[in-house]
């Protein structure tokens, strides 16, 4: 059978060459992973051979939430039964998105399927380690990748006075509370700008309401032409910093880049002298006049 599924996977996915397809190990069980949040975490806590795929997200640039190149070291599938099967894995991972059929015909073909759901918490990132790292057979992996994940929440912990923030990710949405970012942003020291506005999650922040009312820092983690509007770099005492979106996707590893690029932003902020926030948003408004027309989500004029 793992003959014939190997010469039918040759034909079944793309780049049969390279990347190569790792031999199988002596123990524990092998695994597809369909999820790109689950290819990060297995990535570390599976043992060399028992990770035969990963979803096709992770060969993708701005989409992986895993290294490149460790990524492009293994195989990946576009997600469908014919591929999974070709690869004959005992275990399959997908998301708690999938497709009920799609579940049930794992099932029939005698493979196990686990399902990994949003991570909204750190607690539910690390719960999800464990998950995986006990479906591999690999508890002490997963309990290491945990170690590094505190170690970083420790290394980048911030006590301190909070810094007014926007994270504008692609879309032009934030997020709102009850989000692992957010949780990470409050954890390094930025407080959600938005939030304090009312806004929730993926609630969408047009840039006039930006400049109206703008943030001491603008974290932008995506490429919307607002988003490099030039009327955001008249605002001298506001701060704009990229920020990788691919960091916004996922837990497990993400969570402690994540944290460390939250905190570099954070560390190298240094706050104006302004009399109180009322009079610099005053100021701000009367430097920069512009001229919006119909409501839109657009500038349609910039007034020097």
């Amino acid at each position: 059978m793992k003959v014939l599924a190997g010469l039918i996977a040759c034909a079944a996915l793309a780049g049969c060459g390279s990347p190569r397809l790792a031999s199988a190990p002596s123990e524990g069980p092998t695994i597809v992973s369909l999820n790109p949040c689950a290819d990060a975490i297995l990535a570390e806590v599976a043992a060399p051979g028992q990770l035969l795929a990963i979803s096709h997200y992770s060969h993708a640039p701005a989409a992986t939430s895993m290294d490149l190149a460790k990524a492009r070291t293994l195989l990946a599938t576009g997600g469908t039964v014919e591929e999974v099967l070709a690869l004959d894995p005992d275990v399959v991972v997908g998301s708690t998105f999938m497709d009920p059929a799609t579940v049930k015909a794992f099932e029939r073909l005698g493979m196990q399927v686990e399902t990994l759901g949003i991570a909204s918490t750190v607690a539910d990132s690390k719960a999800q380690v464990q998950q995986l790292a006990a479906v591999a057979g690999e508890p002490e992996r997963g309990e290491a990748l945990i170690g590094r994940i505190d170690a970083a929440l420790a290394a980048t912990a911030h006590d301190g006075t909070s810094v007014s923030t926007v994270l504008w990710q692609d879309g032009g949405i934030v997020p709102g509370e009850g989000t692992l970012v957010a949780e990470l942003m409050e954890h390094t020291g930025l407080a959600s700008h938005s939030a304090a506005r009312g806004m929730r999650q993926a609630d969408y922040l047009s840039l006039e309401r930006l400049l109206s009312d703008p943030p001491e820092l603008l974290l932008v983690a995506g490429n919307e032409r607002a988003q490099s509007h030039p009327a955001l770099a008249q605002l001298g005492d506001m701060r704009t910093e990229p920020f990788a979106s691919n960091l916004l996707y996922c837990g497990g590893p993400s969570i402690i880049r994540a944290v460390e690029r939250l905190a570099q932003v954070r560390a190298a902020h240094h706050p104006q002298t302004p009399s109180s926030e009322e009079e610099g948003a005053s100021a701000r408004r009367a430097n920069h006049p512009l001229l919006f027309r119909g409501g839109g989500r657009g500038v349609v004029e910039l007034r020097q």
